[in-house]
């Protein structure tokens, strides 16, 4: 590639990065008020700061390259940010949706840097490098904080439940992760024809396998239970998931952002059985925590793999977009 594509290249991680931190502001300013633990406010409230230096530190970066934030991007991810808050805020369990969903979003923050710390390399940028490593490494140390703070998530979710309530509670984790096994199966089922390589493609293919493996050993679960999914949770969804694989269909650089989104994804699904796991515990449904703890181990075990990936995943994107990797 030549100098100028790749130096283009860093310019347009540097935009989307700045987008996701407008999308990060608009989640931070508003979590320590959603939250019902002062430990997981105060979490939330030290990470804000943490992204306004983010913002200004990609944000200097751009304008030393001659190069400044994507408006319509930045708009988009404000706007997605306040409606995850306005989400988080109506459900009953709000903490638990709260840091569930901050965990896989502070993965999708370390997937993104750790991409554009690789283009800038590439490119020769090592002042953008250098910024790139040092957020990643606070995105990787707030997701740190998070997983940490499940017990408390679940505890404050759970606070104002009677003991006599807490198998519907269970039944209600459930039927969430249900639908999320449906979101994750519909993404799964295109990903390998976006994936950009074989073993990208092979990655997506063995893990949409074990996927609707889980999606049949919870709905037996729910069943056992005399419950059955949510056949709107599940649409919704899985609605959801067909969009974003017309999304990344329409990227340039697909392979990346495919790779990124299904790491910050299965992140999601980790917090998901983390929580479930925790749930069954205090209802005394040893059934349901082991299946838990099983389907926890396949999605630990998948987000490495990907992330292993993702020098593949940028090769390929790079060369999609008729530049050498």
């Amino acid at each position: 590639m030549t100098p100028a594509d790749i130096q283009e290249q860093v310019t347009k991680y540097l935009t989307d990065a700045h987008s996701i931190e407008e999308q990060a502001l608009a989640q931070m300013k508003a979590a320590p008020d959603i939250s019902r633990d002062p430990e997981v406010s105060a979490a939330f409230a030290k990470h804000l700061s943490e992204t306004e230096d983010h913002e200004r530190l990609v944000r200097e970066r751009l304008e030393a390259r001659g190069a400044r934030p994507a408006k319509v991007k930045d708009l988009v991810g404000t706007l997605t940010g306040k409606g995850f808050v306005a989400f988080a805020r109506s459900q009953p369990d709000s903490t638990g949706k709260l840091v569930a969903h901050a965990f896989s979003y502070e993965h999708m923050e370390l997937a993104a840097y750790e991409l554009l710390s690789r283009v800038a390399e590439r490119a020769g940028d090592a002042e953008t490098d250098t910024v790139a490593h040092m957020i990643a490494g606070q995105e990787r140390a707030m997701g740190q904080r998070l997983e940490g703070l499940f017990d408390r998530a679940v505890q404050a979710s759970l606070r104002e439940v009677g003991r006599e309530e807490l198998q519907e509670q269970l039944v209600k984790y459930l039927a969430d992760a249900h639908a999320i096994e449906a979101q994750a199966l519909r993404l799964l089922e295109k990903a390998p024809e976006l994936a950009g390589g074989p073993e990208l493609a092979a990655a997506y293919e063995e893990h949409r396998s074990e996927t609707e493996e889980h999606q049949r050993v919870v709905t037996a679960r729910l069943e056992a239970l005399g419950a059955s999914p949510s056949r709107l949770k599940d649409a919704v969804l899985s609605l959801g998931a067909l969009n974003w694989a017309a999304f990344f269909g329409a990227q340039p650089d697909t392979p990346a952002k495919l790779a990124a989104f299904a790491y910050a994804f299965e992140h999601l699904e980790i917090a998901s059985y983390e929580m479930l796991g925790r749930v069954a515990d205090l209802a005394g449904d040893g059934e349901t925590a082991l299946l838990a703890s099983r389907i926890l181990g396949d999605e630990r075990s998948a987000a490495q793999r990907i992330h292993s990936l993702f020098e593949q995943a940028l090769d390929a994107s790079l060369h999609a977009q008729g530049l050498a990797a």
